[in-house]
């Protein structure tokens, strides 16, 4: 499907609202043509010598000119209408199609997120996006309303003077030549610059939101020369663009000067050989601007949907993405689990040919605890993963209570999960709405409660508003420890069945660790867990520690059984940490 058939069905809703809008700008256009001949009038019947309405004149004329008034005030009406109302339906179209993105990007799984800068795809939704509205304010209306321009016109014009005429659309071929020959140049040049400008944006959001790292290390000049050399690239493409647009005008114009010129002189001859009046040529020489003016309009129409085009198939690019972690036809939503998971020949990769996990097999009991340990590159936070279904593995299953996680919606299995994250994530909000994330619905008690139980509560109430205070972007305006607490409370609210800890307290210095360990016992108790961690002193008495090496089980057991076994997990945890 072409991506103009694909913009129009954005557009289906509105079509009784466009028929409208388009009856009254063939009335304007009627309108618009109407406005030469009060003054052709005026010429061929008062101002001719020894006209025989000469005498009329002083009653006629102020009648005349006060016509022409009417006939533009009633256009300009008529105009603003047309103008608003198109307006306001692209606009209502560019509403539906960036909530589309925004929707369709939401539910993209991980994979698709981690090829590309978030950066781009907010630069799709919020630019890339607009060229919808451009296709139809700029394009589709345009071509409507100068397409009947250019028929009314040809047809009076035919009427007036058939020579004329013929040679005033002489230039036409040329001006379709010149259109097809610059659109290839500024679409191939739109879309680079689309890429560019989404290139610094990238670059100013990652400056930005490393702005501590930046200042840190005292990078403040680097960065900015990063920045200026993307923002160069991205004003070179405009040079260019724009130079294709200049040359372009340039082309076009000049041909329609010739065509004009030709007609002035062969029109000159015309009334002198008594074939044309002098009011005749001058309604003639508006009507040939009338002409023009549709044929420029089109000229500049085709190359502002060039650029169009090449937005909205960056859009497009994204709705037609295949999710890679999909629901079953046969998909069921669940409304509670018991909490077993079982992994069964799993394995995994990113990239192919280059597997994170291999053949695992593991089967963890409802309500029991189990400690993923190994050094960085392991495989831990990918076997985490697999369990929301961030993604699914490269072949084998997971399954929760006997079911394949694929056999189950993914709202509903990730209903049952609690995810408690290292570094914990929050929103630029209250702490009340970050703690409910999870719940929105909760009661004020309910939150209230999950924050004492994850010992939020004091510092929360010391904050200027309390539970209304807002965090600052990414929780700014916190601690580690308390976000981490806050993400603690957000996961006590949720009450799910299956917890998932990822590196809880790895950013945390040992006091505020220790503390947070025992509210995280808390959280565990009564549900199964998965904990990952490179503390083994906080997992050593959990129910299962399973040893993860390359992405294979090496070792698994409790503390105490890998200690006397002597292996892996006995050297680490003498050591006290992870060998590099």
């Amino acid at each position: 499907m072409s991506i103009y058939r694909r913009v129009l069905r954005y557009y289906r809703p509105f079509l009784p609202q466009t028929i409208f809008g388009l009856l009254l700008t063939v009335a304007g256009i009627g309108l618009n043509l109407l406005k030469p001949w009060p003054f052709k009038i005026i010429v061929d019947d008062f101002l001719r010598v020894n006209s025989t309405a000469r005498s009329d004149g002083r009653t006629w004329i102020p009648l005349l000119c006060l016509a022409l008034v009417a006939i533009q005030l009633l256009w300009g009406i008529i105009n603003w209408i047309t103008n608003y109302l198109f307006v306001k339906i692209g606009l209502q179209a560019l509403l539906k199609l960036r909530t589309d993105l925004y929707s369709y990007l939401q539910s993209l799984s991980l994979k698709y997120h981690d090829a590309r800068r978030s950066s781009d795809s907010s630069f799709r939704v919020a630019y890339d996006s607009q060229s919808i509205q451009t296709i139809y304010n700029k394009g589709f209306t345009n071509i409507f309303g100068s397409t009947i321009t250019l028929a009314g016109t040809f047809v009076i014009m035919v009427r007036l003077d058939w020579q004329l005429t013929l040679l005033s659309l002489a230039i036409v071929p040329l001006i379709v030549a010149a259109i097809y020959f610059f659109a290839h140049r500024i679409r191939r040049e739109s879309t680079f610059i689309q890429e560019q400008e989404s290139a610094m944006l990238a670059q100013a959001q990652e400056g930005l939101s490393s702005i501590r790292m930046v200042h840190a290390f005292g990078r403040e000049e680097f960065e900015v020369r990063q920045f200026h050399r993307q923002a160069r690239q991205s004003l070179q493409a405009n040079l260019r663009l724009t130079l294709t647009n200049v040359n372009s005008a340039l082309v076009i114009s000049t041909l329609m000067v010739i065509g004009t010129a030709a007609m002035y002189y062969v029109g000159t001859l015309h009334v002198l050989a008594g074939t044309l009046t002098l009011g005749s040529l001058l309604v003639f020489s508006a009507y040939l601007l009338m002409l023009y003016q549709p044929l420029e309009s089109l000229t500049y129409t085709a190359w502002a949907m060039e650029g169009a085009t090449a937005g909205a198939k960056r859009c497009f690019e994204v709705l037609d993405r295949q999710d890679d972690v999909v629901d079953s036809p046969k998909a069921i939503a669940i409304l509670s689990a018991r909490g077993s998971i079982e992994f069964q020949n799993v394995s995994f990769a990113y990239a192919q040919d280059r597997d994170v996990l291999h053949n695992l097999d593991l089967t963890i009991s409802p309500n029991q605890i189990v400690a993923l340990v190994g050094g960085t590159g392991a495989g831990k936070s990918t076997l985490l993963s697999l369990v929301p279904r961030f993604y699914d593995p490269t072949s084998g299953s997971v399954t929760l209570d006997g079911c394949d996680l694929r056999e189950i919606t993914k709202k509903s299995l990730r209903a049952q999960i609690a995810i408690v994250l290292q570094d914990t994530l929050l929103f630029s909000t209250s702490v009340r709405e970050n703690i409910a994330y999870g719940r929105p619905d909760a009661t004020e008690e309910e939150i209230v409660d999950a924050a004492r139980r994850a010992q939020a509560d004091e510092f929360i109430r010391q904050m200027p508003n309390g539970y209304q205070s807002a965090v600052g972007e990414r929780g700014g305006h916190l601690s580690v420890g308390q976000r981490q607490r806050l993400g603690i409370a957000r996961a006590f609210l949720k009450n799910a069945p299956v917890l998932l800890l990822d590196e809880p307290t790895s950013a945390l210095d040992p006091t505020t660790e220790s503390a947070i360990m025992e509210t995280i016992k808390e959280l565990m108790r009564g549900r199964t867990t998965l904990i990952a961690t490179h503390r083994l002193a906080t997992v050593h008495d959990v129910d299962q520690i399973i040893v993860l090496k390359h992405g294979h089980i090496v070792e698994q057991g409790r503390g105490s059984e890998l200690v006397a076994r002597g292996g892996v997990y006995a050297k680490l945890y003498a050591s006290g940490h992870y060998p590099s």
